[in-house]
């Protein structure tokens, strides 16, 4: 998963799987181009291999959606950057009728947004 700068590994070796904490910033570099990375990663462990996003994130703080690019297609965040939506809680602030209305996207894939975006500040 290199070049990525791991913060932490949790290992349950009786399930042989992985979570592997990363700074927000570096959870595109550990997955890789389609996964590649990610998928080499478990072949060579043995390991089914989680990627989380290790953030103190405060009620206050914000987060860009560019850092949800390993999660979301760039088409997706090209579309809502469009309607000036640039950060997690700025698309959370529109209904779910609103967004769906000015950025022409299917109602699935905003669902997966906002599903995406909450989970980010819980």
């Amino acid at each position: 998963m290199s070049p990525a700068k791991i913060i932490s590994i949790k290992l349950n070796q009786d399930e042989k799987r992985a979570d592997v904490y990363l700074e927000p910033e570096e959870v595109s570099l550990a997955i890789g181009k389609g996964g590649l990375n990610i998928k080499l990663a478990s072949q060579l462990t043995g390991y089914e291999i989680d990627v989380y996003r290790e953030t103190e994130v405060e009620d206050d703080e914000d987060v860009s959606i560019d850092e949800f690019s390993d999660e979301i297609e760039s088409w997706v965040l090209d579309a809502l950057k469009a309607i000036g939506c640039d950060t997690a809680k700025s698309v959370l602030e529109l209904t779910r009728e609103d967004l769906i209305k000015r950025t022409d996207l299917e109602e699935e894939t905003i669902d997966d947004i906002i599903r995406i975006f909450k989970a980010e500040f819980e």
